[in-house]
């Protein structure tokens, strides 16, 4: 029986027993840890499987891992650096202010989460978002601010609500 007749859970094996260790070592390349690659390695089949369960089978396999694989190091990238931007916030404030380990990693969550929300949405779309939510500003404060017309501020809104409504329905 060939590879492409196996069961989904045979291909599953059979791709990770031939690509495991070279993923590892391409992430640990590019990370310079053999933990965070393994980590990373161990991720990328889990999200390979999660997308495809039913039929694993690839005609390029080292290219499609790769491709899961670089996006979920983006992804940690972007986490991370939103973590020490967090953390450095954190320094700066009086020790009286300091919310507590529970409030951090609360707060540290949703962070991550309005970032993961955002993703995708043009810089200056996600700006426009940021200051009308977070910030509070009107839109005719928006358009001074950003130095762009009211129209635009508007349409930026509509495309950036759009994009979170969908994304939350999913």
């Amino acid at each position: 029986m060939s590879t492409v007749d196996a069961p989904p859970q045979q291909q599953v094996q059979t791709l990770y027993h031939t690509h495991h260790a070279w993923l590892v070592s391409w992430l640990k390349r590019r990370l310079g840890c053999i933990h965070h690659a393994n980590d990373l390695a161990h991720d990328t089949f889990v999200r390979l499987i999660s997308k495809s369960p039913d039929n694993p089978h690839l005609d390029e396999p080292r290219a499609f891992l790769t491709t899961i694989a670089h996006g979920l190091m983006v992804d940690q990238f972007r986490r991370r650096a939103i973590e020490q931007a967090y953390l450095q916030t954190l320094m700066h404030l009086p020790e009286a202010m300091a919310p507590s380990p529970e409030e951090q990693l609360a707060l540290l969550q949703t962070l991550l989460q309005l970032d993961q929300l955002l993703h995708g949405l043009k810089p200056l779309v996600r700006t426009v978002f940021l200051l009308s939510k977070l910030q509070g500003l009107t839109y005719i404060e928006i358009a001074a601010t950003l130095k762009i017309s009211l129209r635009s501020v508007e349409a930026h809104m509509a495309v950036a609500l759009r994009h979170v409504l969908l994304a939350r329905s999913f």
